[in-house]
């Protein structure tokens, strides 16, 4: 197993209580803001999201998108926590320039100067810190991404063994050599009309299955680039229901067995 060492205490800099924002009438979680350390002493800024449950919980990593940490990347943090796992959401700019500019058009040149290296070494200490939580199991540690964060998805599966469960949520993968390493199961999540990101997809999938690793993807109908975000194509639709109805059931399977 590689060995993470957590180089710095969190700092708790905001703390709240809050309802899930896709069901306000489900279970609160505590959710916090915190900081700790990369391998190179670079603070990551981060949130974290709590679930009330008794023992120790599965985590889930979430990776935002090119755009940087938006308002968004914490509801979907919350989400999870409400059904049960500590969710931790890092902020990838954050080591390098404090945290992401609130202009989505401003985060994706920041994004665009990031380093494969550099978002491994702060995925790798986000990874090492939620670990490290007395309310995480160590065993039962996930990754999901979105966009430009998906495209992470591939390349930190590719960089952790240790991952026991990996979804792309309609990520680029533009080196497939990086298969070869990738040994936690992954869900691809896709919209229909996304083309762009699609057509690579048939290569993907040919590629696992001659290494008989385990890569289940779907399409969803009348979806676009984006659908599990609030206000991209078919956002709201059954579509995007089905989809995360379908992640879950993949968290479900690969973080809560024993």
């Amino acid at each position: 197993m590689r060995q993470y060492l957590l180089l710095a205490v969190a700092l708790t800099v905001a703390c709240a209580s809050r309802t899930s924002s896709s069901n306000p009438a489900s279970v609160t979680t505590h959710g916090e803001w915190i900081k700790y350390a990369n391998a190179s002493g670079d603070s990551v800024r981060a949130y974290v999201a709590y679930p009330e449950r008794k023992g120790k919980a599965p985590a889930i990593i979430v990776i935002h998108e090119i755009f940087g940490l938006t308002t968004w990347e914490p509801t979907v943090a919350d989400d999870y926590a409400r059904k049960g796992y500590v969710a931790i959401v890092p902020d990838l700019l954050s080591s390098r320039y404090g945290m992401s500019p609130v202009a989505d058009d401003s985060g994706r040149k920041l994004v665009a100067t990031l380093t494969p290296a550099g978002v491994v070494a702060d995925l790798d200490a986000t990874y090492g810190y939620v670990r490290a939580l007395p309310a995480t199991n160590a065993d039962r540690i996930g990754v999901i991404g979105f966009c430009w964060g998906g495209g992470m998805v591939w390349r930190y599966a590719a960089a952790n063994p240790d991952l026991k469960a990996a979804v792309v949520c309609y990520g680029p993968l533009a080196d497939t050599s990086l298969l070869r390493t990738v040994q936690a199961p992954v869900l691809g999540v896709y919209g229909e009309n996304d083309g762009r990101v699609n057509n690579a997809l048939p290569e993907i999938s040919r590629i696992m299955a001659a290494m008989n690793k385990p890569f289940v993807a779907d399409s969803y109908p009348g979806t676009g680039h984006g659908f599990l975000k609030p206000g991209r194509q078919g956002s709201g639709t059954e579509s995007a229901a089905a989809a995360q109805r379908d992640i879950d059931a993949f968290f479900a399977k690969h973080l809560e067995r024993k």
